[in-house]
């Protein structure tokens, strides 16, 4: 059935200032935008806004581990290299199917409740993945996690690219894992397998500082020779989780290229890595989207902690209030994410384009003193995953006034209690 938003504000990073219509959305896009559109012949549920609600694209998570909801709050407060070696890699090696399915489940509870729509994904069983993206009617991109040099893992990505990729509201990368976890030969044949599948490929690149004296050491390259030898800009596109530690004078290298940059500000920080040089991509003109990582780094899944933080700590560190503005923030977390993901007309208000839509309640005292030309500032620096009512992909309704259509809150949370306290316990007794 139809969908029409009567009387709301509406407000993508592309306009100018927000504006105040109707509008209306048929199966999975948005049909027509303007004032006093009428309900279709076939009828259509229709959202009074009088004014007091405003329509915003989706939020995209452009780099996350959604599964890891398992792990959150193990290894707190520990250093990247220590955090993943002691803590992560152990509890992941007890990992099931049944564990990714329920984990992916709880994250995307979590995301849409605060207006995500979107997620792409590295991490293992992606089929699960794949699957509770279904269920729920996420949007997502995933990429299986490939670390080593075996072949095997790298057909495992291809099989998931060839059974997955543009299945609905699914896209697939080929996703190695990083520099100090992929050899440059096997890097090398996913990038080339890539390009020949016309995929993108997702890649932690730079998180830590000494990931750039490992790239010295090990390779004798800096990091953007390497991802010139590594065949990584060549692909259809590359997204590059983290890069805090990119240098300064080789970004321009990088204009031009498939790359896009996720910048991760809550882990990052969290886990003492510094942040990106986020002012000088923007500068260079390399396109950046948001991400939270996973829940066990961050520990939240919530888009709007990563705008207000994100804009915060590149004014606060550069000592100008005028860089990273909310506007280009609002981008990030939209539009630029969807095209990181894959999504072609998604991430904007616009005729045509994916009924990807967040509801956001402005009657709220933190509201007092909006209007339609500096709502992109409110949305950033005072609003909250909170005041989202309602949360739409491809015209379905994921999040509704507290609940989600279709799905058994309590059962959900039931079975991912029980899968972390299973994965727990196989720790503990080593299995």
């Amino acid at each position: 059935m139809a969908v029409l938003f009567r009387d709301f504000f509406y407000l993508d990073p592309e306009m100018d200032k927000a504006l105040r219509g109707d509008v209306l959305v048929e199966n999975d896009r948005i049909i027509s935008i303007g004032k006093g559109l009428s309900v279709p012949d076939d009828g259509a549920e229709v959202v009074e806004g009088r004014g007091g609600r405003l329509l915003i694209p989706g939020f995209v998570n452009s780099h996350t581990h959604a599964a890891m909801t398992l792990l959150r709050g193990l290894g707190e407060e520990l250093p990247l290299k220590e955090w993943l070696e002691e803590r992560i890699w152990p509890v992941e090696a007890g990992l099931t199917a049944e564990h990714v399915y329920w984990g992916t489940r709880g994250a995307i509870i979590e995301m849409v409740s605060t207006g995500t729509t979107c997620f792409s994904d590295m991490y293992f069983e992606m089929d699960e993945v794949a699957r509770a993206a279904v269920d729920t009617g996420a949007r997502c991109c995933i990429c299986r996690g490939l670390t080593g040099n075996d072949r095997k893992k790298i057909e495992e990505g291809i099989e998931l690219f060839k059974k997955w990729d543009r299945k609905g509201n699914i896209r697939v990368m080929l996703g190695p894992h990083a520099p100090y976890t992929v050899s440059p030969e096997t890097l090398k044949e996913i990038a080339v397998s890539a390009a020949s599948l016309g995929a993108g490929v997702h890649f932690h690149f730079l998180e830590a500082q000494w990931e750039l004296d490992y790239l010295k050491d090990s390779f004798g390259m800096g990091p953007a020779l390497y991802l010139e030898k590594s065949g990584l800009l060549d692909t259809v596109s590359t997204v590059l989780a983290h890069c805090v530690w990119f240098p300064d004078e080789e970004i321009e290298s990088l204009a031009g290229s498939p790359v896009t940059v996720v910048h991760n500000p809550s882990s990052n920080m969290k886990l003492g890595s510094g942040h990106a040089p986020l002012n000088e991509f923007i500068r260079g003109g390399i396109p950046v989207s948001l991400g939270t990582d996973g829940a066990a780094s961050n520990n939240r899944l919530d888009l709007w902690g990563e705008m207000r933080l994100c804009s915060l700590i590149h004014k606060g560190f550069m000592k100008d209030p005028t860089v990273v503005g909310a506007r280009e923030v609002f981008r990030m977390a939209t539009v630029e994410g969807a095209r990181s993901c894959g999504f072609e007309s998604t991430g904007l208000i616009r005729e045509g384009w994916q009924a990807d839509l967040v509801v956001v309640d402005l009657e709220q005292p933190h509201y007092i003193g909006w209007s339609p030309e500096n709502l992109p500032g409110f949305l950033v620096y005072a609003g909250s995953g909170s005041d989202v009512s309602g949360t739409m992909a491809a015209g379905r309704w994921l999040y509704r006034d507290g609940r989600f259509p279709g799905q058994d809150l309590h059962g959900i949370i039931k079975e991912i209690s029980r899968c972390r306290q299973d994965l727990v316990s196989r720790f503990s007794s080593g299995r």
